[in-house]
């Protein structure tokens, strides 16, 4: 199977905030930042496999800014690892108050898609090709968060 390079797959995707995506003080609900974090990073790990996908994990989520109605507010997201059918793709969020021009880094988030085949099963997908010290960088510190995550899975288990 033939690699395939980050650029191949990342994808930027903006929305303006409308009121029905806000609570009653105007600020925009976590939820629908989730919901567009997971659908961006679902498009890149579809890009990737050429198969339908689905999501198995998001990492901890932080909000670090509000956004309001009316806000820009813009999704990039990109592969940061492969394993045998599973892609770790990390997503950053940043809002813009179209009138200032003011920019805030919102959110940033790392999800785990699996590649499935037409019986539902996970399938390979193809290997990831590194092309920059910032992509290494960052399969690097995703096969770390790979690592810790199995062996917080496994202690889980232990201690059933």
């Amino acid at each position: 199977m033939q690699g395939k390079t980050v650029r191949e797959s990342m994808v930027t995707l903006s929305h303006v905030m409308q009121p029905h995506d806000a609570n009653p003080a105007g600020n925009i609900h976590g939820g629908v930042i989730m919901k567009m974090i997971d659908n961006a990073a679902g498009v890149v790990a579809f890009r990737h496999a050429r198969s339908n996908v689905v999501t198995a994990s998001i990492e901890r989520l932080d909000f670090l800014y509000p956004v309001h109605i009316g806000n820009l507010v813009t999704m990039v997201a990109s592969l940061n690892r492969v394993g045998r059918s599973s892609m770790e793709i990390g997503v950053r969020v940043v809002s813009e108050n179209m009138i200032t021009g003011e920019v805030h880094h919102t959110a940033s988030a790392y999800l785990t898609f699996v590649a499935l085949d037409e019986q539902g099963k996970p399938r390979p997908v193809p290997p990831l090709i590194l092309e920059n010290d910032e992509e290494r960088r960052r399969h690097e510190n995703a096969r770390r968060r790979t690592e810790q995550r199995a062996l917080e899975k496994s202690e889980q288990l232990k201690s059933r």
